[in-house]
């Protein structure tokens, strides 16, 4: 997911933001007016306090629910922080409280969301390098010990935030007694300029700074969430589009070993990083454009962050700049899940999917797509500008599904051509690996919004995951029928958190991925398991995806 920028102003003390408004514990929410807050608070109270190895903080109680928002798991990135690896928060004495949300990673300013449905949910929260935060949701500040699920959130590696609206984890951890985490880090140009190789051995660890966020956050799990009734020896990473390509580079990250159990990727995977060659080469173009060489790193702790972000976005762009992880030979010593599934994960768990119609959110789309743009789409993204190929595999999926109208067999087939097959290989390299087993899923239910132009469309399968249907309801409608799919889904990513494996009462045996039948969980207007839904339109584009290579 993209985020759009607030222009609201932001007070230099965000910890304690609040601390005198609400200094008694047990002060109704209503009497502060809701103008003071950025996000809705009728019907929450305080909430109870829990110690950090930072300090105390206090919450918010909300239907059962303790939430802390925005509890620092890192220093601000700014100055002499900045582009390096993350450093732990300043300790404070006291309580602070953790009632508002503050601030979400510098990214492109004016930024937008591909879908009018998903930007309804994007907070718009200003930017700021002080954005090393972790939201917490938890049934109670007791030591019983929950599985704990550590969300990941979308936007690729350059946008998006874990302070959406959408990523609420107040349901989920309400409904399956689970403590939900999401994380914000560092994007973009912030978060993967490439300094290490340029800059000397005191830039050494200057590189994937955002991935390290990651595994600072982690941390911050492993040491403080018994505190919030969570299980350090139960934690499982999950996220969808960008947060699972975040999910599998965690995996194959050396230094995120042993810090989660279980792993999700939703409609998002990162096979391969960008070499460090490449990385250093435009990262010394990106210093050319500010006027600085290699010998005057330290002055990029002197600039005002939107001075860097004008360079960043300003044209011409300098491609591959800030795209995403970097092999570096240390924090990714190689390509994350090729050849092979990395072993640093390899007693990890895996479950993974897609949903059918993943383009479905850009635009949205118009309801019919032309016979001639249709075949047009088929041999020149699919086919290789091979218009006998592009023909046969046109007619492959018409005779396949017959009554699917042009537009939404385009999707469909682009979709099984991406995010599809990404699914697929991660459960099969995680089978060839052999030491943890792998689900795959296939999410087909048909969303009614914008006059059914969307289908089953990329995002679409969060707010049934984190049971957030009357929050997502701009995504999904308003039909009874969600609810029943929202429950069997968000219990069988619990039940995966708690066990490592997605079974539970209320659904068909799911078995575990096996490439000679490909079991798949097909979650829709039924919840039926499938082996190998898409078997003949899988073999007809793999075999057009090697040609390409």
């Amino acid at each position: 997911m993209t985020a759009k920028p607030s222009k609201h102003t932001h007070s230099p003390d965000r910890r304690n933001f609040l601390g005198t408004t609400l200094a008694g514990a047990g002060l109704a929410m209503a009497t502060l007016p809701l103008s003071a807050l950025a996000q809705e608070r009728r019907l929450t109270t305080v909430g109870g306090v829990a110690r950090t190895q930072a300090g105390r903080v206090r919450g918010l109680l909300k239907d059962g629910v303790q939430q802390f928002w925005c509890v620092p798991y890192g220093a601000p990135t700014g100055g002499v922080n900045r582009f390096r690896a993350p450093q732990k928060p300043a300790p404070w004495s006291g309580v602070h409280d953790h009632f508002e949300i503050t601030f979400a990673a510098p990214m492109e300013p004016g930024g937008v969301e591909p879908s009018p449905v998903v930007t309804a949910l994007n907070r718009l929260t200003p930017q700021s390098e002080d954005c090393l935060t972790v939201n917490v949701f938890t049934p109670a500040l007791d030591k019983k010990s929950r599985p704990v699920m550590v969300w990941m959130h979308g936007g690729g590696f350059s946008a998006g935030s874990g302070n959406y609206l959408l990523y609420d984890g107040t349901n989920l951890a309400k409904k399956e007694d689970v403590v939900v985490v999401s994380v914000n880090h560092r994007l973009n140009l912030f978060g993967f300029l490439h300094l290490a190789d340029i800059g000397g051995a005191a830039w050494a660890g200057a590189t994937n700074a955002g991935i390290q966020d990651l595994t600072a956050a982690l941390q911050w799990v492993r040491d403080n969430i018994e505190n919030f009734g969570g299980d350090p020896s139960r934690v499982t990473i999950f996220g969808q589009s960008g947060g699972g390509g975040k999910t599998t580079t965690v995996m194959a990250m050396p230094q995120a070993q042993g810090l989660f159990h279980r792993a999700i990727a939703q409609s998002g995977s990162a096979f391969r990083g960008q070499s460090a060659d490449d990385a250093s080469e435009v990262a010394e173009r990106f210093l050319a454009k500010l006027g600085l060489n290699k010998n005057q790193l330290d002055k990029l702790a002197q600039l005002d962050m939107r001075q860097l972000q004008a360079a960043y976005y300003s044209t011409p762009a300098i491609p591959r700049l800030g795209g995403g992880p970097v092999i570096d030979g240390h924090i990714l010593p190689r390509h994350q899940w090729d050849p092979t599934a990395p072993s640093w994960s390899s007693k990890v768990p895996l479950l993974a999917g897609s949903v059918e119609n993943e383009n479905g959110w850009l635009g949205p789309p118009p309801y019919e797509l032309a016979d001639d743009e249709l075949l047009n789409r088929f041999t020149t993204r699919l086919a290789n500008k091979d218009a006998a190929e592009g023909q046969k595999l046109l007619a492959l999926y018409k005779r396949l599904h017959p009554t699917t109208r042009n537009q939404m067999l385009w999707l469909m087939a682009e979709a099984d051509d991406q995010r599809r097959a990404g699914a697929q290989s991660l459960c099969r390299l995680k089978h060839e690996q052999g030491t943890a087993a792998s689900y795959l899923y296939f999410f087909d239910w048909q969303s009614p919004v914008h006059d059914d132009r969307m289908g089953s469309y990329h995002t679409l399968d969060i707010p049934f995951v984190l049971y957030n249907l009357d929050i997502g309801a701009s995504m999904t409608g308003s039909a009874q029928s969600r609810y029943q799919l929202g429950h069997v889904m968000s219990a069988a990513w619990a039940a995966f958190a708690r066990t490592g494996n997605p079974n539970h009462a209320d659904m068909p045996h799911w078995p575990a991925f096996d490439p000679a039948t490909h079991p798949t969980m097909m979650f829709g207007s039924s919840v039926r398991v499938a082996n190998d839904p898409n078997r003949e339109e899988r073999l007809a584009l793999a075999a057009l995806r090697s040609k390409r290579a």
